[in-house]
C-alpha cells in the first residue's frame, strides 16, 4: 500500500469538523504516514435555515456537494452523519465504512424543567425533525412544536434566548461537542432516526486505494445494525418527509430492532419490535412490512395528499 495524502471532504459547522477530525485522526491511527487534509464545502442544507429540511428537499442538501467535489477530483471521500445520508447513493459512490456508533437516542435540553414530563401543558418544544414532533405529540398532545433549524451552538443559543422552553437535539452531537452537561435527560422513549449516533464514509466507486484506507475504520456490529435500519427505511420510502423512527442493536447474537410510523400530528402512530438472529437477512423489510400492514400504509398515504386524518 502506498501511502499518500489523503483530504476529507465535510461541511463547515463545528460538528461536522469534529467527525472529520475524529475520522482524520482514526485513518493517522492506522496508518500514522498518512497526510490528512480537511477541506471545508458549505452545503445547501447549511445554507438554508429558515425553512424545515421536509419542505426544501430532505437529506440530500448535506451531501450533494460534497459527492460533486468528490466526482471533480477535489476531495478523496466525505464524512457525514449516517442519519443525513440518503439510503440511496448517486450512481458512482458508495459508503466505505461506518463507524462504531456514539450514543443513539434524542436528548432533551431545557434551561428551566428537569425533565420532558416536567414541561408544562403548552410549552413550545423546539426541533426540526418529523420524526421527533410526532413522537413528542404522541406522548404530550397538549405541548406545541416549534421549528428549529441551524447547527448545535445555534440552537443551543435560541433556547438560551427564551425561544422555547426545551428543545430536542441528537445526544451524540451535544457529547461530541462538549455539551453533555446540556443534556437533561435521554428520551428512550423516542425512537431514533436510522443511523443516529453513527458516521459515514462516503467514497468514489473506483477508487480502490482510498477504500483500502478507510475500510479500516468500519465498525461489523454498528454497519449490522445500520443495515437493517436502512434497509426498512428504503422499505417505507422514508426521508426526513415523512415521521419514521427504526432502531437495532446487537445483543450477543441477536438483532432486536424496534420501528415506528406516525403521522405529523402524532395522533396515529403503529410501532412493531422484532428480535432475530445476527445473520437473518431481510430484517429491515420484515419489520417495515409489519408497519405498513397494520396502518402504516395509511398513514403514508394521508401524508402524501397532505393530510394526517385517517
Amino acid at each position: 500500500m502506498i501511502l499518500r495524502k489523503i483530504r476529507i471532504g465535510t461541511r463547515a459547522s463545528r460538528l461536522a469538523l469534529w467527525q472529520a477530525e475524529f475520522v482524520a485522526a482514526e485513518l493517522k491511527r492506522f496508518f500514522p504516514a498518512l497526510e490528512v487534509e480537511l477541506v471545508k464545502v458549505h452545503t445547501t442544507g447549511d445554507k438554508i435555515l429558515d425553512a424545515p429540511l421536509a419542505k426544501i428537499g430532505g437529506k440530500g442538501l448535506f451531501t450533494k456537494e460534497l459527492e460533486l467535489q468528490m466526482a471533480a477530483g477535489a476531495i478523496d471521500l466525505a464524512v457525514h452523519s449516517l442519519k443525513d445520508v440518503p439510503t440511496e447513493l448517486p450512481d458512482g459512490f458508495k459508503l466505505a465504512a461506518i463507524t462504531r456508533r456514539a450514543q443513539t437516542f434524542d436528548a432533551f435540553v431545557s434551561n428551566h424543567f428537569p425533565t420532558f414530563d416536567a414541561l408544562p401543558k403548552g410549552a413550545i418544544v423546539g426541533t426540526s425533525s418529523l420524526r421527533r414532533a410526532a413522537q413528542i405529540l404522541s406522548l404530550r398532545p397538549d405541548l406545541q412544536i416549534k421549528n428549529l433549524r441551524g447547527n448545535v451552538e445555534t440552537r443551543l443559543r435560541k433556547l438560551d434566548a427564551g425561544d422555547f422552553d426545551a428543545i430536542i437535539l441528537a445526544a451524540a452531537g451535544l457529547e461530541r461537542l462538549g455539551y453533555s452537561s446540556r443534556i437533561r435527560e435521554l428520551l428512550t422513549q423516542i425512537i431514533p432516526a436510522a443511523g443516529q449516533g453513527a458516521l459515514a464514509i462516503e467514497t468514489r466507486n473506483d477508487d480502490a486505494e482510498i477504500f483500502s484506507y478507510v475500510h479500516k475504520l468500519n465498525d461489523t456490529e454498528t454497519c449490522a445494525a445500520v443495515e437493517v435500519e436502512r434497509e426498512f427505511l428504503t422499505e417505507v420510502g422514508g426521508s426526513c418527509q415523512i415521521p419514521v423512527g427504526v432502531f437495532a442493536q446487537v445483543v450477543d447474537d441477536k438483532i432486536n430492532v424496534k420501528a415506528l410510523i406516525a403521522s405529523t400530528d402524532g395522533q396515529h402512530v403503529v410501532k412493531a419490535t422484532e428480535v432475530a438472529p445476527l445473520n437473518q437477512q431481510g430484517l429491515g423489510k420484515k419489520i417495515a412490512a409489519q408497519l405498513l400492514d397494520n396502518g402504516g400504509r395509511e398513514i403514508l398515504n394521508a401524508l402524501s395528499v397532505g393530510s394526517t386524518s385517517l
